[in-house]
């Protein structure tokens, strides 16, 4: 075998069969940490919905909780964030033995070791570190689940505005119904622009930064 050829031992059946008890573990790991993703997206969307009811329940109702839960949907976002973050590293573990492990004996009968996948992941499991950054999990996120999330927020606050009580005749009465108590509409609608603009932005980065590791990985000593 090639670890022969450059002095290092080959795995014997014990230590293969050791790895592919760590590799379902790894397995059991990355979707016990999926698994809370869906948690923490589901109760954005039933907040969300709560909100929905209560602010179309009339045309007199408030849009003000439309407004209130995007406090919970960041702090749910944050949550998933954090946890997608662990997710990741168990993901990308299982990632880095299917392609190194698995898959070169499944296509060739040969470990590979050659190559020095088995230290990388062995280094993953001496000094432990997150893969991804906290910008780039809020990016992933947003894109693949909240971006709905937020623009069904915005569609419904918008529209609120728009037909309760009444259909909107002019820009000034759009400013009157925005107003929360003593802040005037104009700052409320500008809050609310940089609320969307600003998530939209770590998005937009987050996709050019994983296109850039998407790069990386070509690399064949990438992980992650």
């Amino acid at each position: 075998m090639d670890g022969q050829q450059n002095g290092r031992k080959p795995l014997d059946t014990a230590e293969i069969g050791a790895l592919a008890h760590l590799y379902r573990a790894e397995i059991y790991r990355s979707t016990i940490w999926r698994t809370r993703l869906d948690t923490t997206t589901n109760w954005s969307v039933v907040t969300l919905g709560v909100a929905l009811s209560i602010t179309f329940s009339s045309p007199q109702a408030s849009p003000l909780p439309l407004v209130l839960v995007g406090i919970l949907i960041i702090f749910f976002l944050m949550l998933e964030a954090r946890r997608y973050r662990y997710f990741n590293v168990w993901r990308a573990r299982c990632r880095w033995m299917e392609l190194n492990f698995m898959a070169p004996m499944l296509r060739d009968g040969d470990l590979r070791l050659d190559t020095g996948w088995q230290d990388r992941l062995a280094e993953d499991y001496r000094r432990p570190a997150y893969h991804v950054s906290l910008r780039t999990a809020i990016g992933r996120r947003i894109r693949r689940n909240y971006f709905w999330i937020l623009l069904i927020q915005t569609v419904a606050y918008q529209g609120k505005l728009g037909v309760h009580p009444t259909p909107l005749q002019s820009a000034a009465e759009l400013l009157e119904r925005a107003a929360i108590g003593p802040i005037p509409g104009w700052l409320v609608l500008g809050i609310g622009l940089a609320y969307c603009l600003s998530w939209g932005a770590i998005a937009l980065w987050s996709l050019g930064e994983d296109r850039k590791r998407a790069r990386w990985r070509q690399d064949p000593l990438g992980m992650g």
